[in-house]
């Protein structure tokens, strides 16, 4: 589902794992890149057909702006984000992906509050762990609460192309948002990711998102969003996770941002 390696190996749910679940959802640091749930590079791998998915998000900020980027937003510096995203393999090709809640676990000026939702429709090549040429698009329908962001409506569309080189990883995901206004307005945010695969269970990685502004005229170098990330993913037969710093480059950047993700499968694939 996305660069975080997705756990293949699924069992029943039982009493463990959803206290598993709970806790890393309340313990887990969490990160606000320019007010996002998420932060990562998609790579086409999906769950299996029949499978449910459930990857918990957290994205904190220790170190950012101290100012919303629109009148009554949430202010990112010491806010804690994320998301849970369920997901569910319809077909080799397609997974169905629901995020809800999107919330504030903790915002400075808001405190706790919900963000809204999302739907996501992935469509990838199939089995993109197997073959080294990989590729797919995502797109992603939001409603928006008005602190999470000023258009009540939002989308993404985000294609992937990728390369598995054994043991390196490259992948691009050169984002496209949509705030519904014009196709001039449409948004560049690309996000890049290096990995090494150490072994089948450990990977270490370089990420770098960013945020160009509109197509018809980027925003000055000042005012892009750039942030550089040390990442490490590990996968588990009980939980994968991926956890990583990241630093801001530009003056518009916040400066320091962490997220923690954890992911399982809910249930044994369909025969």
């Amino acid at each position: 589902m996305d660069q975080f390696l997705k756990l293949k190996f699924c069992r029943p749910i039982d009493l463990c794992a959803l206290a598993a679940i709970t806790i890393a959802l309340l313990a887990a640091p969490a990160i606000a890149f320019a007010q996002t749930d998420e932060i990562q590079v998609y790579d086409a791998n999906i769950a299996e057909q029949g499978v449910f998915n459930l990857m918990i998000h957290s994205n904190f900020t220790p170190s950012g702006s101290k100012t919303s980027s629109f009148s009554g937003g949430i202010v990112p510096n010491h806010s804690y984000n994320g998301a849970l995203e369920w997901a569910y393999g319809v077909r080799p090709w397609f997974e169905q992906g629901l995020y809800l809640p999107l919330y504030s676990f903790y915002s400075p000026d808001r405190g706790a509050s919900l963000n809204g939702f999302k739907l996501r429709e992935l469509f990838v090549k199939p089995h993109a762990d197997d073959h080294t040429f990989f590729y797919g698009v995502n797109f992603e329908f939001s409603y928006n609460a008005k602190y999470w962001d000023k258009k009540r409506y939002t989308s993404e569309i985000r294609p992937i192309i990728g390369l598995h080189l054994h043991p390196w990883d490259i992948i691009v995901n050169p984002i496209l948002d949509n705030d519904y206004t014009s196709v001039k307005n449409l948004d560049f945010a690309p996000s890049i990711r290096v990995a090494y695969n150490w072994s089948p269970k450990w990977a270490t990685a370089l990420e770098e998102y960013a945020d160009y502004g509109p197509l018809h005229q980027f925003d000055s170098a000042g005012d892009q969003y750039h942030d550089l990330w040390a990442v490490a993913d590990h996968p588990s037969d009980f939980l994968s996770f991926e956890f990583g710093i990241g630093f801001g480059l530009t003056p518009a950047s916040d400066k320091v941002i962490l997220k923690f993700m954890v992911s399982r499968d809910l249930n044994h694939p369909k025969k």
